[in-house]
């Protein structure tokens, strides 16, 4: 994989093994989720975890707010009308029928972090699982208000399977026997780029973020 540069040595893009341009990952821009109590998630999310709440849209019937994970990742809630609560479900437990979301794990620095959360939400009255150790990562589980399963997790220094990737599905199928890096000549490649000329972007929700005369 070549990664290409401005004179500045500032990545502009990836180019693939196929020739191809790759596109460059920050990180989850945010992951969306929904909930039917927003005042309950606002408090859990910015007053117990500590995720600033950053954005916050909403009209008659709907509200969209945005939470702070890190400097890329967000989480982020909808609230809609007659919305219920999901039956509480272990992660990980398989399911049958239609499924689509199991669980969502937030990284941390260290196990002193995952204490730290442990102890607070145990304060709280949240059940929180104990420590686990999974060989990369250690982590904690618990549920939050809209009974949404999330883990918290902290890297172990001796075990990095994004430096060092490994397989260790017993009976893996041919293509992940292919290995960890995308594969060229599996999808169409593209005939024509878009270009800047023709690149039209249309207005959406969040253009209200634009106006600063209105503040929280």
């Amino acid at each position: 994989m070549q990664l290409m540069k401005d004179p500045s040595d500032r990545v502009l893009f990836k180019r693939g093994p196929g020739s191809g341009m790759m596109p460059m990952y920050s990180g989850i821009n945010h992951l969306a989720m929904v909930t039917g109590d927003m005042d309950g998630t606002i408090r859990f999310w910015r007053d117990l975890l500590e995720m600033r709440l950053v954005g916050g849209l909403g009209r008659a019937g709907y509200r969209h707010y945005f939470f702070e994970i890190s400097e890329h990742d967000m989480i982020a809630f909808f609230e809609w009308p007659d919305v219920e609560k999901i039956p509480e479900k272990d992660h990980g437990v398989p399911v049958k029928g239609p499924v689509a979301f199991d669980h969502v794990s937030f990284g941390v620095e260290s196990d002193d972090d995952l204490w730290v959360l442990k102890d607070r939400l145990e304060a709280a009255g949240f059940w929180v699982s104990e420590v686990i150790d999974h060989g990369f990562i250690h982590s904690i589980y618990t549920f939050d208000p809209n009974r949404i399963p999330i883990e918290f997790s902290a890297p172990l220094a001796d075990v990095d399977i994004r430096g060092r990737p490994r397989m260790r599905d017993r009976y893996p199928g041919a293509i992940a026997r292919e290995g960890p890096e995308p594969r060229a000549g599996v999808w169409p490649v593209v005939q024509r780029a878009t270009p800047a000329s023709e690149r039209a972007v249309y207005p959406g929700e969040g253009l209200v973020f634009t106006d600063d005369d209105i503040d929280a």
